[in-house]
């Protein structure tokens, strides 16, 4: 396993945390602590076997969204995390041409997936937090409808900043990788 300090920087650092087994434990952990706490100790079965299942889910998710992206670029799946560590840090383009073509193509996919789901995505969700809220409201729970609101604006505000920041840190490394 390369670690990207042998060469001058120019290969994505590798991290474990990284490796399909660290994430898919990570989802373990947390999808069986969430069902316990959800539905008591006592459902410690259902909790580990469902654990399972939405950690499998998860990695299975993850790999596909690292194939497509290291195909867009021309690179390998376990080199996605550090290339996009390195768009999300601000840090210099790599100085190896091949790096820099992967890095270009990397960039350009991510964007252009980042904008062409911007139209759908971020309104959808509003539509469900929002209606979410309206339900509750319609209900006749202002409480439910309120914690319910204040939690759909928090959240919209945040995945609306999170997305104008990825997408001026993806235009940010297009322009380094340009000069």
């Amino acid at each position: 396993m390369d670690s990207g300090k042998g060469n001058g920087g120019d290969r994505p650092e590798r991290r474990p945390q990284d490796s399909l087994w660290a994430i898919g434990l990570l989802a373990l952990a947390v999808g069986f602590v969430l069902r316990l706490a959800f539905d008591g100790m006592s459902a410690w079965p259902y909790a580990a076997v469902s654990a399972v299942f939405f950690a499998g889910w998860t990695v299975w998710l993850v790999r596909r969204r690292r194939r497509h992206d290291a195909s867009a670029a021309g690179t390998e799946p376990d080199d996605v995390p550090a290339m996009e560590r390195q768009v999300l840090k601000g840090e210099p383009p790599p100085r190896d041409p091949e790096r820099r073509r992967a890095m270009a193509a990397f960039v350009a996919s991510r964007q252009e997936r980042l904008r062409r789901g911007r139209w759908w995505a971020l309104p959808l969700l509003a539509v469900l937090f929002f209606g979410m809220s309206a339900l509750w409201f319609a209900a006749g729970s202002v409480t439910a409808g309120g914690l319910t609101l204040v939690l759909a604006v928090v959240f919209m505000t945040w995945m609306t900043w999170w997305s104008r920041r990825y997408d001026h840190r993806l235009t940010l490394m297009r322009r380094r990788l340009q000069s």
